[in-house]
C-alpha cells in the first residue's frame, strides 16, 4: 500500500490535481473519495474529468447517483451521500460500472464501505485549519495499478506545487 500527502491552497489548484489525475488514468480505475461536504471532491472530479477528455462539466450526482461522461475513457461519477445502509449501494449494480471499462470516481465512498474494490486510490479531502480555501488531501492506494497511479501523480511536474 502506498500514501501520499498533499495539500491545495484553493479550487484552481484542486481542479489542476483532478486534471493531472484524469491524464493519468486508465481503463479499470477506482478512486474513491472521502470528506465533509465542500471539501471539493466535486471540484477534483471536474478535474479529472477534464483530463480524460469529457468535454462537459461534471456536476454532484447526489440525486440520481451515478452520471456517466464520455471521453478518452467512460467517466462514471457516483456520489453515495444519499445512501443510508450500505446494502443500498447493491440495487444500484455498480459491478456493471466497476467493470464497464471505464474510470470510476465515487464520493461518499466510506458509505459502501465493504461492497467496493479493495484494489482503489481512496483520496480523503479535509479543510485546513485557519487557511479558509485550502484542502489537505490524504491519497492511498491499494493493488499494483492503484499503486503505478499514485507514483506517477506523485512524480509529476506539477506535484511539487500540492507538496
Amino acid at each position: 500500500m502506498t500514501q501520499l500527502s498533499l495539500h491545495t491552497e484553493n479550487e484552481k489548484e484542486t481542479h489542476a490535481l483532478g486534471r493531472r489525475l484524469g491524464t493519468l488514468c486508465e481503463n479499470g480505475d477506482v478512486i474513491l473519495l472521502s470528506g465533509e461536504l465542500g471539501t471539493g471532491k466535486t471540484c477534483l472530479v471536474r478535474g479529472m474529468a477534464q483530463g480524460l477528455d469529457v468535454a462537459e462539466t461534471p456536476f454532484s450526482p447526489s440525486f440520481v447517483l451515478v452520471r456517466e461522461y464520455r471521453g478518452r475513457l467512460p467517466l462514471y461519477h457516483m456520489d453515495f451521500y444519499r445512501i443510508d445502509k450500505p446494502e443500498e449501494v447493491v440495487d444500484l449494480a455498480i459491478e456493471d460500472y466497476l467493470n464497464s471499462g471505464g474510470v470510476c470516481a465515487i464520493e461518499w465512498a466510506e458509505r459502501a464501505e465493504g461492497l467496493l474494490p479493495r484494489d482503489a486510490l481512496t483520496i480523503t479531502l479535509s479543510y485546513v485549519p485557519s487557511r479558509e480555501m485550502a484542502r489537505g488531501l490524504d491519497l492511498q492506494a491499494s493493488g499494483d495499478r492503484h499503486e503505478k497511479l499514485l507514483q506517477a501523480l506523485a512524480g509529476s511536474q506539477e506535484a511539487h506545487r500540492w507538496n
